[in-house]
């Protein structure tokens, strides 16, 4: 008779993820080679050999979710790897928890997975070293992020990514559609193109040719569009700076090649305060190419972030951008309140905005904003929309999104009378109701 060996028990890996979704196509990057190493993923801190907390640097506020994630996975587990964007305060990181195995800064991912290594060596078998073709992702199977480039090259006061993540560095065309192809192949329904600044993708590679299957591509965000919105999935636009060839993309989202979506951080309108910021605008023209995108797609939808109480913001610039916002009629807008970053130019500026003032200017930015969001919204009662469906319940109900949502950031679509219907299908819903956050209806 013969004997039956057990497979090796591969160490299990867990992960705390926070930041933006740059941060989580990172931590799915080092995920995807750990489990190509043999390692096995574990969903709480128990089970865990080592804990990966990927962090968040950008405002204090972050940092300090960041500290408290660290606390409690040490606190947890005992085992735990830092990085992102926090990890380039190392020395800060460890003299609070010298307990830590190690401390990387964002996009090392050798240098995680060289840790992790060290802190629980794999376990080679052909058992357990399985991966998808498309990597291991952290969003649902029927939607993916896909990161186009690294870091940026504007110098914004308020920012310090390029002090972090380094100038713009775009991917290979080619290495984006093969990326693309296989996450569509596995059951992507939304592929959610994310970067730093996405119109600027492709102009360190001074807009190069690569190849993929016999087909030439252009490293332009144009290119990129129109050849992801041939894969067959939704194709969502985010951090778009408004440059002058943005126009072109219009045009794509009017053959149903995009998603009629474009989310632009405008942090302010304020010609003084955009000045102040270094920001790339001229907020009299963005209005005017706002009328413009509008007249070729009607139902294009538009979300933004906003910056109030930047130092030297008066009532005047503040009263400027409501009414600027009245007129572009963002349909989702994010608001936070200034806060400075160790290392930002505007440390440096005078007339500081006090705090209070920037409460009551958060409080009456968000006012003017969910009226015209609950306008807006309220548009759509009749109307028919497809829908992606991104959870359903027993009791016949479900949600998803239409294509002016984005997962986590926009409202959502939530819908009765639907038994049947399952994750990730699309399927045509009549819009009955709105408030200023989400829309309700039934399938159609």
């Amino acid at each position: 008779m013969n004997q039956i060996t057990a497979p090796p028990v591969a160490p299990r890996i867990g992960m705390v993820s926070l930041g933006c979704p740059k941060a989580l196509v990172d931590s799915e990057r080092i995920l995807t080679q750990l489990r190509a190493d043999g390692y096995a993923l574990s969903g709480d801190y128990a089970g865990a050999d080592v804990v990966i907390v990927n962090t968040c640097g950008f405002l204090d506020s972050a940092k300090a979710e960041s500290l408290e994630a660290i606390g409690e996975a040490i606190a947890e587990n005992g085992r735990v790897i830092v990085t992102g964007c926090m990890g380039v305060e190392a020395d800060a990181i460890r003299a609070r928890f010298p307990a830590v195995l190690a401390v990387t800064g964002p996009q090392q991912y050798d240098q995680v997975v060289s840790a992790v290594h060290a802190a629980a060596p794999p376990v080679k078998s052909a058992y357990i070293d399985l991966v998808p073709d498309a990597g291991l992702k952290l969003t649902p199977r029927h939607y993916a992020y896909v990161k186009i480039s690294e870091g940026c090259n504007h110098t914004c006061a308020f920012c310090i990514i390029p002090s972090l993540r380094g100038r713009l560095a775009s991917r290979p065309p080619a290495a984006i559609m093969r990326e693309a192809a296989a996450l569509v192949g596995v059951g992507a329904r939304e592929l959610l193109v994310i970067s730093q600044d996405t119109s600027a993708y492709g102009v360190d590679l001074r807009h190069a040719v690569s190849s993929l299957g016999g087909t030439e591509r252009r490293a332009h965000i144009t290119d990129l569009a129109r050849e992801l919105g041939g894969l067959g999935a939704w194709v969502r636009l985010h951090y778009v700076y408004p440059y002058p060839h943005v126009d072109d993309l219009i045009p794509l989202m009017a053959e149903g090649l995009v998603l009629p979506y474009l989310d632009i951080p405008f942090q302010h309108a304020a010609p003084a305060v955009l000045k102040a910021m270094k920001r790339p605008a001229n907020e009299a023209k963005v209005l005017e190419r706002i009328k413009k995108w509008r007249a070729l797609v009607p139902d294009l939808a538009i979300r933004s972030t906003f910056i109030v109480g930047f130092p030297g913001e008066t009532e005047a610039d503040f009263e400027y951008l409501l009414e600027w916002l009245e007129q572009a009629q963002i349909d989702r807008a994010g608001c936070f309140k200034y806060e400075a970053v160790a290392g930002a130019q505007a440390n440096d500026l005078p007339m500081a905005v006090p705090e209070a003032v920037k409460e009551e200017r958060w409080h009456r930015f968000m006012a003017v904003q969910s009226e015209i969001s609950r306008r807006r919204l309220a548009e759509k009662i009749g109307l028919t929309l497809d829908v992606l469906i991104d959870e359903v319940d027993q009791d016949g109900g479900a949600s998803g999104r239409s294509k002016y949502d984005a997962p986590e950031i926009d409202g959502m679509v939530h819908l009765r009378d639907c038994s049947g219907v399952a994750v990730g299908d699309i399927i045509p819903v009549l819009i009955e109701d709105a408030d200023e956050t989400d829309l309700f209806g039934v399938p159609a």
